[in-house]
């Protein structure tokens, strides 16, 4: 009798066991690099924000904030946990 009660929670364990591998593991990878990427921006990283916008950082502020250059003489704070994306490429800032 207790056989089969351990028998109809297999496909469940089994199903979790794929959930964890294709779906969370995955997410939980992503997620760690994104924020190793955060954590390593610098002045003139080039930057696309969650809103689609690209430019370049001008200055970290905080540890938690960034000041984006969007286009000449226009600059936005963004919050680098939420609001950084990817980032474009790593470009020495002009000296």
């Amino acid at each position: 009798m207790s056989g089969s009660g351990i028998g109809q929670f297999i496909p469940l364990i089994l199903i979790f066991v794929i959930f964890y591998f294709f779906l969370i593991r995955p997410q939980q990878k992503k997620v760690k690099e994104h924020k190793l990427m955060v954590e390593n921006l610098k002045r003139g990283d080039k930057v696309i924000t969650s809103g689609g916008i690209v430019g370049s950082i001008e200055r970290v502020i905080d540890n938690e904030k960034v000041e984006v250059l969007i286009s000449e003489n226009v600059k936005v704070e963004i919050i680098k946990s939420t609001g950084i994306q990817a980032l474009v490429s790593n470009v020495e800032p002009k000296k």
